[in-house]
C-alpha cells in the first residue's frame, strides 16, 4: 500500500484513496459523503508528506543545523489540502483519481474549513514565512495555539456584525499529529521565594498543560518539511474530586475552565480586566511552552548553554511573545544556575523581534500589578533586564534617555521595548516602516542602539497567492515562460515584454475576467447580490480599523452615488465596490464602520436609478479562503491607510500579483511597489507620512477641508441626518462627530485628493486593452515581493542561518 501511496500516478492514488475511505473512515463508495472522500484523499496526501518531513529532521539532527524558531499568535493557514496537492505536484493525478470514481474534485477541495488559527496580516505572514522555510530549506518550527474556536465566525444582523464561535474543530483535523509525550506544565500566579541553593523558586498557584499537536509543512516540491507546532491547553488534572464531593462543584472544576479558556478563543476582549488577565495568561501559556521546548530540543544534541545562539534562532512575530526574553533568563538562571547577567547575554544573542505597528497603542503595555499577580518571577527578571540594560549602556559610555524604560514610574510594563532591548535584531517589515520606526515608537532605543534595527520588507508566498488560487493565469503563465517562477518569482519580469502582445493581453484578459465570473457567482450565492462581472471590481479586504479607513472608502461611494443620481444619463463607468474584514469585538467604532457600509450599501443596491453602474457588497465571515477567489478577481486594490500608520501591507502585494492596479497612500510596501511597477501602473493619493506628522503637530482643521470639497460635505450631512438609517437618524452621528472633530486618521484631509483620483480610474478603465497592459506590468514587476526573498533575508541578516537547500 506505501509504494501505491507515494506514486504520482493516478491510478495508484485512486486506490490508495479507497483504501483510506474503506479503513480509515469506514464507508464504502455508494455511501461516502463528500466529508469522507475529503478524508480519504486527506490522508493519501498526507502521507506522502511524512518522508520528507522525517528525512528533513533527520537531516537536521544528523548535521547540527541551527534551527529557526517562529513564534507568533496567529497562523492564518487556511485550508490545507490543496496547497499540499500543489506543492507536492499532484493535482492533475488528484482530479484525474477523484473524476474516475465520479467524485468532484472540487467540491472535495472546498469542503474543508479554514484553520481558525488568525485574524489577519500578522497570521497570513507567518503562514507564508512557514511556507517559504521550507521552500529555502531553513530547519524551522512555527509555535502557536491550536485555538479551539480561534477568532470568531463573522455575521451580520441587519448589517451589523454578530461574532459567533468557529467550530472547525468539530471535525477531525486531519493534518495534526498529537505529541503525547512533548507536554509541559505552565504555571500563574503565586509566589516567589528564596530556595535553599539560594537561587529563587516560583510557586505557581494555578497549572496547566501545554499539549503540542505538529502539522508538516511542505516546501515547494517537498525537497524539505518544516513543523508547525501548535499547543493546546490540558489541566492537569479534570476536576477536584474531594470538592465535588462536598458539592462545590463550580471550584471543583476550576482546573479544566481555565484550561479550556486558555486556548479556547484567539484575542478575547481585552477592555475588561479579566479579559486582558486572559490574554497575558495565553501569550505566556505558548510562550513558555515554545521556549521550553526549545531548550529541550537543544539539550538533547549538546550540553554547554553557551552554544545556545548558534544553534537556534528565536523570532518573536511582535510584541505578543516578547515574555519569551524573560522566561528564557529565568530557565537559565533558576532552572541551570546562570548567572543573571550572562542569562540575560545569551537570551537576546538568540531573540530577535519583528515590529509590525507604529501605533503607541498596539505595542502592548501591561499594568504592572496584573504582571506580578499572574506572572511574579517574571516582573523580578523584567526589572532586572532593565536593571541590566541602563548599567550596559553606561558601562560603554552612553547616557540612557530618561524615557527609556521597560518598566514605567508607575510599574507598567512596555512590551516593545522588552522585546526591542532583550533581542539582538530588531525589524521593520517595509523600507518606510524601518525608517519611521528609528524616528517615533523606538527613537530612544534607536539611539542607544544604532544598528539593532534593520529591514526586512515582507513578502507572499507565490504558491497560495497565484500558483494555488489563480488557475487560469497560472496556466497562461506556465504556458508563456514555464514554472519555474513559483520558486523564484522574480522569473515573472520574463512576462514584462509580452505586456506588448495583443495576443497575451487578450488571454490575460480572459483569466481575469474568469476570475470575475467566479467571484460574481460566489457572491451571488452569499449574499444574493447580482454583479456585472464587466464592472470595474474595487476591493478593500483587511481587518476593519480606523488607521485602515474603510470610513474614506465608504464616504467616497456616496459621493459616487449622489454623482450619478444627479446625472443619470452620463456614461459611467460601472464599479462594485467589494469590502472584507471583521473588527475586534471589542472596537465599536469599527463595528460601526461596519453598520455604515451595509446600510449605505442597502440603499445603493436598491436605487433603479443607480442599477448596475454602482454597486456595494460585503461578504460575511472575511477568511483566507474568501481572500483565495477576491484576490484573482480584483481590477482595483485599495490601500488607503493614513500614511505612516501601516508596517507594510500584503494584501497589497497578493492584489498586485495577480494583476490588479492599486490606488493608495505612500505608506507601508505600496512606497516599494510603486517603484517596482512604475509611476504609471499606480494610482497614489493624498498626504506623506511626513506632511500627516506635520499636520498633527499644526494642529488639523478637518472642518476647513470639509467646507473646502463639497462632495465630502454633502455626504456627511447625509449621514448625519439619517439619509443611510431613517429607522435611526442619529445613528451614524458619533463617527460624524469624529470626523468634524479630530479626524486623526485624516479621512477628510485626503478625501479630495481620493474622489479625484477614483473618477480618473474610471476613465482609465474604460480603456480595457491599456488597463490589461498595466496590469501585465503589475504582475510582472512584483516577483521581488515573494517571501521566498524575505526569508532569505532573515536568514542573512538575523538568524545567521544557510538554508540547506540550493537554489536552481
Amino acid at each position: 500500500m506505501r509504494d501505491q501511496a507515494y506514486s504520482l500516478e493516478a491510478g495508484a492514488l485512486r486506490d490508495a484513496i479507497l483504501h483510506h475511505l474503506k479503513y480509515d473512515a469506514g464507508k464504502d463508495e455508494r455511501n461516502a459523503s463528500v466529508y469522507d472522500w475529503r478524508m480519504a484523499l486527506s490522508l493519501a496526501i498526507r502521507n506522502r508528506l511524512v518522508d520528507p518531513w522525517f528525512e528533513s529532521t533527520r537531516r537536521t539532527y544528523a548535521e547540527d543545523r541551527k534551527r529557526v524558531y517562529y513564534l507568533s499568535m496567529e497562523f492564518l493557514i487556511g485550508r490545507l489540502l490543496q496547497d499540499a496537492i500543489g506543492n507536492i505536484g499532484l493535482e492533475s493525478a488528484a482530479r484525474e483519481a477523484l473524476a474516475g470514481i465520479g467524485v468532484d474534485y472540487d467540491a472535495v477541495i472546498l469542503d474543508e474549513p479554514d484553520a481558525a488559527l488568525g485574524n489577519g496580516g500578522l497570521g497570513r505572514l507567518a503562514a507564508c514565512f512557514l511556507d517559504s522555510m521550507s521552500s529555502v530549506g531553513v530547519p524551522a518550527y512555527g509555535y502557536g495555539i491550536r485555538y479551539e474556536h480561534g477568532l470568531f465566525r463573522q455575521r451580520f444582523e441587519e448589517g451589523w456584525q454578530v461574532e459567533e464561535a468557529e467550530d472547525w474543530l468539530t471535525q477531525r483535523h486531519i493534518w495534526e499529529f498529537e505529541r503525547p509525550e512533548a507536554a509541559y506544565g505552565i504555571g500563574f500566579g503565586g509566589s516567589v521565594a528564596d530556595g535553599a541553593d539560594g537561587r529563587r523558586v516560583w510557586t505557581p498557584e494555578q497549572h496547566v498543560v501545554a499539549a503540542a499537536y505538529d502539522t508538516p509543512v511542505p516546501g515547494w516540491r517537498a525537497r524539505w518539511a518544516n513543523t508547525l507546532r501548535l499547543w493546546s491547553a490540558k489541566p492537569t488534572k479534570l476536576f477536584d474530586l474531594a470538592l465535588f464531593n462536598r458539592g462545590d462543584y463550580l471550584h471543583a472544576a476550576a482546573p479544566a475552565v481555565l484550561a479550556e479558556v486558555i486556548s479556547r478563543v484567539l484575542y478575547p476582549d481585552d477592555t475588561t480586566p479579566q479579559g486582558r488577565e486572559l490574554r497575558l495568561k495565553q501569550e505566556y501559556f505558548f510562550t513558555a511552552a515554545s521556549i521550553q521546548d526549545i531548550v529541550r530540543r537543544f539539550r538533547t544534541q549538546h550540553d554547554d548553554l553557551a552554544l545556545l545562539p548558534r544553534k537556534i534562532a528565536i523570532q518573536l512575530n511582535d510584541t505578543h511573545p516578547a515574555i519569551a526574553a524573560p522566561e528564557l533568563v529565568r530557565l537559565l538562571v533558576d532552572g541551570h544556575g546562570m548567572a543573571i547577567g550572562a542569562a540575560i547575554e545569551l537570551a537576546r544573542d538568540c531573540l530577535s523581534y519583528t515590529n509590525h505597528t507604529l501605533l503607541p497603542e498596539a505595542l502592548e503595555r501591561w499594568p504592572g500589578e496584573l504582571m506580578a499577580t499572574v506572572l511574579p518571577r517574571h516582573m523580578e527578571i523584567i526589572e532586572r533586564i532593565d536593571d541590566w540594560h541602563v548599567k550596559s549602556v553606561r558601562s560603554h559610555g552612553g547616557k540612557r534617555p530618561e524615557g527609556v524604560r521597560i518598566v514605567e514610574p508607575g510599574g507598567a510594563v512596555r512590551m516593545g521595548d522588552l522585546a526591542f532591548v532583550a533581542a539582538h535584531r530588531v525589524n521593520g517589515v517595509s523600507a518606510l516602516h524601518t525608517e519611521l520606526m528609528k524616528a517615533t515608537v523606538f527613537r530612544d532605543l534607536h539611539a542607544l542602539h544604532p544598528d539593532r534595527i534593520v529591514n526586512q520588507t515582507n513578502g507572499i508566498t507565490p504558491r497560495r497567492w497565484l500558483y494555488g488560487c489563480n488557475p487560469p493565469l497560472r496556466r497562461l503563465l506556465i504556458e508563456a515562460i514555464g514554472e519555474s517562477w513559483v520558486a523564484d518569482l522574480e522569473r515573472l519580469e520574463a512576462i514584462a515584454p509580452l505586456a506588448d502582445d495583443a495576443e497575451f493581453r487578450r488571454r490575460f484578459a480572459e483569466a481575469k475576467q474568469e476570475n470575475k465570473r467566479h467571484l460574481a457567482d460566489y457572491v451571488a450565492a452569499h449574499t444574493g447580490i447580482a454583479i456585472d462581472p464587466h464592472a470595474l471590481f474595487d476591493v478593500q479586504i483587511k481587518r476593519i480599523h480606523e488607521y485602515k479607513r474603510q470610513l474614506l472608502n465608504i464616504l467616497e461611494a456616496v459621493a459616487h452615488y449622489n454623482a450619478i443620481r444627479r446625472e443619470p444619463d452620463r456614461d459611467w463607468t460601472p464599479r462594485v465596490r467589494i469590502f472584507g474584514g471583521k473588527a475586534a469585538p471589542g472596537y465599536a467604532t469599527a463595528k460601526l464602520i461596519i453598520k455604515l457600509i451595509n446600510d449605505v450599501a442597502a440603499t445603493v443596491n436598491a436605487d433603479p436609478t443607480v442599477g448596475d453602474r454602482l454597486k456595494i457588497v460585503f461578504p460575511a465571515n472575511y477568511n483566507v479562503s474568501m481572500a483565495e477567489i477576491l484576490v484573482p478577481a480584483a481590477d482595483l486594490s485599495e490601500q488607503i491607510s493614513t500614511a505612516g500608520m501601516e508596517a507594510s501591507g500584503t494584501g497589497n502585494m497578493k492584489l498586485a500579483l495577480n494583476g490588479a492596479l492599486t490606488v493608495g497612500t505612500l505608506d507601508g510596501a505600496n512606497v516599494e511597489i510603486g517603484e517596482r511597477v512604475g509611476d504609471d501602473n499606480i494610482y497614489i493619493f493624498g498626504l506623506t507620512a511626513a506632511e500627516v506628522a506635520a499636520r498633527h503637530a499644526a494642529g488639523h482643521d478637518p472642518q476647513a477641508e470639509i467646507a473646502a470639497c463639497p462632495a465630502l460635505a454633502e455626504a456627511l450631512e447625509q449621514i448625519e441626518h439619517g439619509a443611510f438609517s431613517p429607522d435611526e437618524p442619529d445613528r451614524f452621528r458619533p463617527l460624524v462627530e469624529q470626523l468634524r472633530g479630530s479626524d486623526h486618521f485624516m479621512v477628510s484631509a485626503d478625501f479630495a485628493a481620493y474622489h479625484d483620483i477614483q473618477r480618473r480610474i474610471d476613465g482609465d478603465f474604460r480603456d480595457r486593452d491599456a488597463w490589461v497592459r498595466r496590469a501585465v506590468l503589475n504582475t510582472a514587476r512584483v516577483g521581488w515581493f515573494s517571501s521566498d526573498r524575505t526569508i532569505r533575508g532573515y536568514a542573512r541578516d538575523i538568524w545567521d542561518v544557510g538554508p540547506v537547500l540550493q537554489e536552481d
